[in-house]
């Protein structure tokens, strides 16, 4: 799917990723792009709409839903994430259930409410923002990790069932990303800018996924390996 002409609506955009999303559809010639976000207030960017929305809350899903009833492309983007000491750490519970509500059932949450919205349009399609740490062990983001697999294997069920019905679902998977989200992490970090050049060129190439910088792609390279990176991860990563 090409983005020209197609009307996006972007979760989490007034910021980071998702905002990088929402200015280069518009440089690719997007009709219409909203910008879905927690509070509206004081956002302004050229030629994108904002639009509240709380992937946490249902009927604040079903409002934007039908305020960007004509969304082509839909783009679940929100997500949270912490640190903790480690998978037995004793609030891994309760980050687990705060990770999974946003990253995992948001996804679930914003996407069954934008189905009837994309199978009425002739060319529609979802890109879900995945990450490398569904493969990557690092314990001091165990409920992070646990969200963002969650949200791999629920991709990777809609992209079947709405394969027939001509709704096409791309993955995004990349390590850390140079936004607030990652504020305080000393790692090597991918442009925002890079990343979503990348997706929106998988799109419109008509791809399943994306791996959008070196360490992803050479993680999931390992996968069929005696030794795979999940278990061993490559150097450098």
């Amino acid at each position: 799917m090409d983005i020209k002409n197609a009307t996006v609506f972007i979760t989490g955009a007034n910021r980071g990723l998702g905002l990088a999303f929402a200015r280069e559809a518009r440089r690719r010639g997007a009709a219409k792009v909203y910008a879905g976000m927690r509070n509206t207030s004081g956002f302004e960017e050229a030629g994108v709409v904002p639009v509240r929305v709380d992937v946490t809350d249902k009927a604040s899903i079903a409002t934007a839903a039908e305020l960007a009833a004509d969304t082509t492309l839909l783009v679940n983007n929100a997500g949270i994430a912490a640190l903790i000491d480690g998978p037995l750490a004793p609030d891994v519970e309760a980050q687990s259930a705060r990770m999974l509500d946003t990253n995992y059932f948001g996804v679930v949450r914003v996407t069954q409410a934008f189905e009837q919205v994309l199978l009425a349009k002739p060319h529609a399609a979802i890109i879900n923002v995945l990450s490398d740490i569904v493969w990557l062990p690092r314990p001091y983001l165990t409920p992070y990790a646990a969200s963002k697999a969650a949200a791999w294997n629920f991709t990777n069920q809609l992209r079947f069932h709405l394969r027939e019905r001509g709704v096409q679902v791309l993955g995004l998977h990349v390590g850390f990303v140079d936004t607030d989200l990652t504020n305080g992490i000393d790692v090597p970090k991918a442009s925002p800018e890079d990343v979503v050049r990348q997706t929106y060129d998988a799109l419109a190439a008509g791809k399943s996924e994306v791996m959008a910088d070196k360490g992803t792609a050479m993680l999931k390279a390992t996968l069929a390996a005696e030794m795979p990176g999940y278990i061993t991860p490559p150097a450098g990563l």
